[in-house]
């Protein structure tokens, strides 16, 4: 396990075909919403860079990075909107479990129908957890899958290429610090989370006092389906 999580010893341990998986898997698997996705790509970058040998014992083809890394992001949001698709409203009402928190997915919805459909599948790819369930939450709530792929395809490239790029130029300049580099890359992408779980304690303090903000199921239907045009 340790060897998953560590986005260094990852790539010592299973290069190139390790990271396709796990960003395979955190876009596509509701299982691998705590896999190291941002951390990941940036020590790949770094892991490519002129750098790679102050810190691995090889370097990762670059090239290879670039084409195949979004390709899975890809492949694994299509596969996340495929399960939303099949399992419809019942994915909603899913019991908890070890792996899977209705609360997650609930607060994949929320995002989704407050940034419109193709916004949010946008952005979310850059924002852990939530990139995970807002592919099966689009396939719920029947968002196309033509206007699915296209906005996965921009936000897969610009998210998994955008940060293997900066990696790989800053790589001299982060080949010595990659157990702070990651820490720093996951607390500044987990930030919006954070924010996000304040203003739902404001809202919820809100309600308390002057009524229920909450918008219910029926009117975020009626907003997606308004919408489904971005």
């Amino acid at each position: 396990m340790h060897a998953i999580l560590d986005p260094p010893t990852l790539i010592r341990t299973f290069g190139v075909i390790g990271v396709f998986l796990i960003v395979f898997a955190e876009t596509g698997l509701m299982a691998g919403f705590f896999l190291p996705g941002d951390s990941l790509l940036v020590v790949a970058g770094v892991a490519a860079s002129p750098a790679a040998t102050r810190a691995f014992h090889g370097r990762l083809s670059f090239t290879v990075l670039l084409i195949g890394t979004p390709l899975f992001a890809i492949l694994g949001a299509q596969t996340g909107h495929l399960i939303g698709s099949v399992l419809g409203e019942r994915l909603l009402r899913r019991p908890d479990s070890r792996w899977f928190r209705r609360s997650r997915v609930e607060a994949a919805r929320r995002y989704f129908v407050r940034l419109r459909p193709g916004r949010a599948v946008l952005l979310a790819r850059f924002i852990p957890v939530v990139r995970t369930f807002i592919n099966p939450v689009a396939g719920v709530l029947e968002m196309p899958s033509m206007r699915f792929l296209w906005w996965n395809v921009i936000g897969g490239v610009l998210w998994t290429d955008g940060l293997l790029v900066l990696a790989y130029l800053l790589g001299d300049s982060l080949a010595d610090k990659l157990g702070i580099v990651s820490v720093v890359v996951i607390a500044v992408a987990l930030s919006p989370l954070f924010a996000e779980a304040a203003r739902a304690r404001l809202r919820r303090r809100r309600s308390r006092k002057g009524g229920s903000t909450r918008v219910d199921d029926a009117k975020d239907y009626a907003v997606v389906t308004e919408h489904n045009g971005d």
